[in-house]
């Protein structure tokens, strides 16, 4: 028997869903999934709409249906999360409002005045500010810089230090698409008896990763970008050899456990997970993990067709685009994301072109990631930014070739 809400069920509210965002999809081109990715499947929709129609409940605070029903959707999505990240334990996956959260919960966590940290000049600013922050409260930091783009495993090594504590290192440049050396990294901190911090936000569903193959400590993921969630979801996944000793919590109150006492509970994952979670949206970010995996090859497929987008649309407007300037080569984008500019424009006149005469949507700027347009010379004007999804396709591309050839030529 089919669950109704209003006059519809969920499968056919899910296939009007589908209507609407193909009918959304054929008036406008979305490039901007760096930032968040649009259309979500509509599973994702799907399994949101069921949460709060059917479910309702608040996990793990009480024995009744509708709470054991939210208890198990939640725990649903630590499994796919685990599965995705090679993660040894689903309840080593800590639910966070979304990746500068968790980031948050890990530096301000792990380092205490008097230690050394140490990070790369491409992060982003959900990276650099808790740091800076930490650095004001007593932390010695070190920034390596990295000249192309590419953090050099044996510069970062000398940048260690026998009181260096945490590495900070972004898997992928969210301005840039440049992708990090991470295992290279990850052998340095081993043998150094480092916490490794990876940023995945822009990687996590794009690139495969397995942390413990990887050599990753921590893992910091948003939910709402290349897992195709809704915002508000993210997390913080801790390696199977990870001690929690290390890791204070930030949160301390309601936890659905140890209810008689008025200390924080010392267990996974409740130790880091005071109040009630966004169990709505984590179902709808469950949907998310499992739309990838169904993909014939999973996080390979999706990998494959935004690299190929990126060499579609490096290689098209090489002589077609007057004034062109790309600043990573086609070869060494991974994530779908390319930077540019034209030349005598500003990235703001460029995106809003696109915007209001093609139905192009982009993000121009500093992409929360002023360092990183230190580092590549783009600073303080920043880009054009154009973040491929896997709902992209080889016209929309070609679409924008085209449109920007027309704006590079003054036809506008």
């Amino acid at each position: 028997m089919s669950m109704h809400t209003g006059i519809f069920s969920h499968a056919q509210l899910a296939d009007r869903i589908g209507m609407v965002l193909q009918a959304e999809k054929a008036a406008a081109v979305y490039f901007d999934n760096a930032a968040t990715s649009f259309p979500k499947p509509p599973a994702v929709i799907g399994a949101v709409t069921d949460y709060m129609t059917r479910v309702g409940g608040n996990p793990g605070r009480s024995a009744h249906a509708r709470s054991v029903d939210a208890g198990e959707a939640v725990f649903a999505a630590r499994e796919a999360a685990a599965e995705l990240f090679g993660a040894s334990n689903p309840m080593r996956v800590l639910f966070a409002s979304n990746a500068t959260d968790a980031l948050n919960l890990a530096v301000q966590g792990i380092l205490r005045p008097g230690d050394h940290a140490v990070t790369t000049a491409m992060e982003h600013n959900s990276v650099i500010r808790p740091l800076r922050e930490m650095e004001a409260r007593g932390v010695a930091l070190t920034v390596v810089p990295c000249p192309d783009g590419r953090l050099d495993p044996e510069r970062f090594s000398r940048s260690v230090r026998g009181d260096t504590k945490l590495a900070v290192v972004n898997h992928a440049s969210n301005a840039f698409g440049i992708l990090q050396p991470l295992r290279d990294i990850a052998a340095v901190c081993r043998e150094r008896g480092i916490v490794l911090l990876a940023d995945c936000a822009q990687t996590a569903g794009i690139i495969p990763i397995d942390m413990e193959r990887d050599g990753i400590d921590l893992l910091a993921f948003a939910g709402h970008k290349g897992l195709y969630g809704p915002t508000g979801t993210g997390g913080l996944v801790l390696a199977g050899g990870f001690d929690t000793a290390l890791l204070r919590p930030l949160k301390f109150g309601g936890t659905g456990s140890n209810s008689d006492s008025e200390v924080q509970p010392d267990f996974l994952p409740d130790r880091y997970e005071s109040g009630t979670l966004n169990a709505a949206g984590i179902s709808g970010l469950n949907a998310g993990i499992r739309h990838i995996f169904s993909l014939q090859d999973g996080v390979k497929s999706v990998h494959s067709h935004k690299k190929m987008l990126a060499d579609r649309f490096i290689n098209g407007v090489r002589g077609s685009v007057r004034g062109f300037t790309g600043y990573v080569p086609a070869e060494r984008i991974e994530t779908g994301v390319v930077s540019f500019n034209i030349a005598g424009m500003e990235p703001s006149e460029v995106a809003y072109l696109l915007s209001e005469r093609y139905g192009i949507m982009c993000r121009p700027g500093l992409h929360c990631a002023p360092l990183a347009h230190r580092t590549m010379g783009t600073f303080p004007g920043g880009t054009v930014r154009f973040s491929f999804g896997i709902f992209n396709t080889e016209e929309e591309i070609d679409l924008s070739i085209q449109a920007l050839g027309e704006i590079s030529s003054g036809k506008r």
